[in-house]
């Protein structure tokens, strides 16, 4: 008897979104050969937009690769040339080596239309599930330097050679992911997949396979996910970034570039080191508000300037011309000291300088990498150590 099918009337996995529709997926299947080449061997995860999973390469002798199948709906394939922009530079910058690698790509035919596949190499999991294995599921001080520092590298790389934005893509802790410095992981996990097969729920056109989570690993962070990254030769605009993230200029309808991944680097840092979002950006009925989140903005950033506010004509629904807060939602009695909750005394004064580095509204206002990577608290620990010998 088999006791891993799940009750086909509880929508599972990608059919628990919002705007899922059936037709727009790849019917993958366990054991499936895509592209003559890459076996099918675990679901690793879904989104909006695509599935991944974990494959065997059938041409080279014991490697695995991280499949994602895109929808077939896709208007606008932004990944893919990213990827093979990037590829194509000849740099020595070590941030580099911290963007995930596009192996292979291709497209399939589906039932109901073309589906863009991208291959990479195969990942641990990501900042977010390492909470799972973290006391109180935060990261501690070392911790965060020594997972973030790598990041910083990469994002230096992406804007100072690739000219890639990123955070269009959602810089959060759920798109990055740990290396992986022992292919007997996979190995194991190969079998553990086989042994013990996922739950699924069989439907007349496809399977619904549950997602198998990857084990925990040792390696450097990976920036992963550029399915909605930009390349930064021209001003950008539109929303992005998940709401609680968003940086003031794309919440006030603004051209945005560059900067917002500063902006997004410090939100997801703050996330994974306090206990509490740093915006919650909730009204009265539980939902994000944009009123409230530029309220709270006003009282964890100060006052914004009034050229700042000039550039922006939604700006007037919240500020008058002297910038006065006019709007009816009330600045909270809220700071950025009281928001930060871990530390005390000097240690806090200089996580709070760190962060007030990139907190601004003005975009041009924010610190560059180099000045983020090495300042007092970001390299603490490399100062203790006598790595960095400071000059005082």
């Amino acid at each position: 008897m088999t006791t891993n099918l799940l009750d086909p009337s509880v929508p599972v996995e990608e059919e628990t979104l919002r705007d899922y529709k059936a037709e727009r997926f790849f019917p993958v299947r366990i054991d499936q050969a895509f592209n003559d080449r890459y076996r099918v061997i675990s679901k690793l995860g879904y989104g909006s937009a695509s599935t991944v999973w974990l494959c065997r390469d059938l041409l080279e002798t014991n490697k695995y690769v991280a499949l994602k199948v895109y929808v077939n709906s896709s208007k606008e394939h932004r990944e893919l040339p990213v990827y093979e922009h990037i590829q194509a530079l000849s740099s020595d910058h070590d941030g580099r080596y911290r963007i995930r690698r596009l192996l292979d790509s291709f497209e399939v035919q589906g039932p109901h239309g073309r589906h863009i596949c991208l291959v990479h190499e195969p990942l641990g999991i990501s900042f977010d599930e390492l909470r799972d294995f973290t006391a109180d599921r935060v990261f501690d001080e070392d911790l965060i330097r020594q997972t973030f520092r790598p990041i910083l590298e990469g994002f230096d790389f992406l804007h100072r050679e690739a000219k890639v934005i990123h955070t269009a893509s959602d810089f959060q802790p759920n798109n990055v992911l740990i290396g992986i410095q022992d292919n007997s992981v996979l190995d194991e996990f190969a079998k553990m997949a086989t042994e013990n097969p996922a739950l699924m729920k069989e439907l007349s056109n496809r399977i619904i396979y549950v997602s198998q989570p990857m084990p925990l690993t040792k390696g450097l962070p990976f920036l992963s996910d550029f399915s909605e990254a930009r390349f930064g030769a021209f001003m950008q605009s539109g929303l992005i970034m998940p709401n609680v993230y968003r940086a003031p200029e794309v919440i006030l309808d603004m051209e945005w570039s560059y900067p917002v991944d500063i902006w997004s680097f410090a939100m997801t840092l703050w996330d994974l080191f306090q206990p509490k979002k740093l915006f919650s950006a909730k009204g009265g009925d539980g939902q994000y508000s944009e009123s409230h989140h530029l309220a709270q903005m006003v009282a964890i950033l100060g006052n914004s300037p009034l050229d700042f506010l000039a550039a922006s004509k939604k700006s007037a629904e919240y500020w008058d011309q002297d910038g006065k807060w006019i709007h009816e939602v009330a600045i909270p009695r809220i700071s950025l000291d009281s928001c930060e909750q871990r530390l005390s005394g000097a240690d806090k004064k200089k996580f709070l300088t760190f962060m007030r580095k990139m907190l601004h509204w003005k975009p041009e206002d924010r610190s560059g990498w180099q000045d983020i990577f090495f300042d007092e608290w970001m390299v603490a620990d490399l100062i203790e150590s006598g790595e960095i010998v400071r000059d005082d």
